[in-house]
């Protein structure tokens, strides 16, 4: 088989590759109970249960994990004595926001600019068509599969409930591997073919302040009665310093990151940053995205600008998020957070402070076989060398995987790459990025045996 063969393989796979994502797409499966889509969830569960047993994978099932969604489960073990690769995706998506703010509609997989538009399109249903692609074009030009293969597609991930985590540390026979490919991030830009070499991890907190038994009119009352409001925006103002850099007691902000670095400008471009903002916090952008802490005022419960009265209200709630770089203890972190929130609050009103989900950080190690064939597979499929980036999202999984399996590489690649939008409104995923990274994983697969044996 040679690289020709492959390319073009996966090339004529592309057409088929719109069409599955397209019908991926056009499954609304957010894990939130609160929505009521479990059937759109297992429906999507199904479809990819389907497309593993099409592509020749045995034991194919759906795992009902402890916080009550599916994942998939699938393995094509035939390659006795070759090493055995998983590739990870998710098939749960994140809410669609406000649906008159998409240009089409965000279920329906839309051709626009070169580019195919709708939410999962590239988080991470378009991770999932790259792994489908990958396989299909080596059974297509070499038959059987040079390596054992497991495949895991979980159905929380984007709500933090650690379902997989959970059913992984249940079972921990059943996702072991010599290598694992995290297929959840993107390069660093499109076209520059990336490793993503470490995540911070995540802690969540909900604050409540409270001061009064009921609202009171703001002209009767205000200006001496205490308003909980004030308060919260005090509270939260205290984890900025002047330059919008995150200030936690007890936890070190002043990290570096000795990466790959990330020029201003691609950064404001990426973040689509308004003309004359600027941009928070000291230091390089990869120190401030990748090596030191940051809290994001998630939300706030307070009655909105329409229809809001002339009152002071009784009480008001925000949930904060804290990510927290690799090295850093992710439950000292939250401890660290509810303490200062705790020793800030003024006028001493009612606070509570309630720890949500944590996930910690994962760092990888980078010079194993699997690294060294990634980097071949990449530099063939991209034409230029691999990068390593950290990512200031957090996968989880990552460190539950990395703790059962202590000497399996762990690989994060995939098609998100800075301008797909995830999470927000018109998400999108380049085409050109689906087929570069399919012929990237192919390949990888095709040659990880060899650096394998070294």
């Amino acid at each position: 088989m040679t690289e020709p063969d492959l390319a073009a393989a996966v090339r004529a796979l592309m057409p088929r590759a719109r069409q599955e994502l397209a019908e991926l797409v056009a499954f609304p499966s957010i894990a939130d109970p609160q929505l009521g889509l479990e059937q759109e969830c297992r429906a999507a569960a199904e479809w990819v249960a389907d497309a593993l047993r099409a592509e020749g994978l045995t034991n194919v099932r759906l795992l009902d994990t402890p916080d009550g969604t599916a994942s998939v489960y699938g393995e094509l073990l035939a390659a006795p004595g070759a090493p055995t690769v998983l590739l990870y995706s998710h098939y749960d998506v994140q809410p669609e926001l406000d649906a008159a703010g998409w240009a089409s509609p965000p279920f329906e997989l839309t051709e626009r600019d070169g580019r195919w538009y709708g939410r999962g399109a590239a988080d991470c249903k378009g991770n999932i068509l790259m792994h489908l692609t990958a396989v299909r074009a080596l059974r297509e030009t070499g038959g059987a599969l040079p390596v054992n293969l497991k495949v895991i597609v979980e159905g929380s991930e984007e709500q933090g409930t650690g379902g997989m985590e959970q059913y992984a540390l249940a079972h921990p026979e059943l996702l072991t591997a010599d290598a694992i490919i995290i297929g959840d991030v993107g390069n660093f830009a499109a076209g520059q073919p990336t490793a993503t070499a470490s995540l911070r991890g995540v802690c969540d907190v909900t604050v409540e302040v409270r001061a009064l038994e009921g609202n009171l009119h703001s002209g009767q009352f205000g200006g001496a009665a205490p308003d909980p409001l004030a308060a919260l925006i005090r509270m939260l103002d205290s984890l900025y310093d002047e330059h919008g850099g995150t200030v936690v007691k007890g936890l070190p902000c002043d990290q570096t990151w000795p990466g790959v670095s990330y020029p201003e400008d691609r950064f404001r471009a990426d973040a689509r940053v308004l003309d004359g903002v600027e941009l928070i916090g000291t230091g390089e952008i990869g120190d401030r995205l990748w090596a030191r802490p940051a809290v994001t005022v998630l939300g706030i419960d307070v009655p909105p600008v329409v229809g809001s009265t002339s009152s002071v209200q009784a009480g008001v709630r925000a949930k904060l998020s804290l990510r927290v770089p690799p090295g850093m203890d992710v439950k000292a972190a939250q401890d660290a957070l509810i303490a200062h929130l705790e020793s800030v609050a003024p006028w001493q009103v009612q606070l509570t402070v309630t720890a949500g989900s944590i996930g910690s950080a994962f760092s990888a190690h980078t010079s194993g076989p699997a690294y060294e064939a990634l980097k071949g597979a990449m530099r063939e499929s991209y034409g230029t060398e691999l990068a390593m980036a950290g990512m200031g999202g957090s996968i989880p999984l990552c460190s539950t995987l990395a703790g059962l399996y202590p000497d399996a590489e762990i690989v994060l690649i995939g098609v998100e790459e800075p301008t797909t939008q995830i999470h927000a409104l018109n998400e999108s995923l380049d085409p050109a990025e689906l087929e570069h990274m399919a012929l990237a994983e192919a390949l990888f697969l095709r040659d990880y045996p060899k650096a394998f044996g070294k």
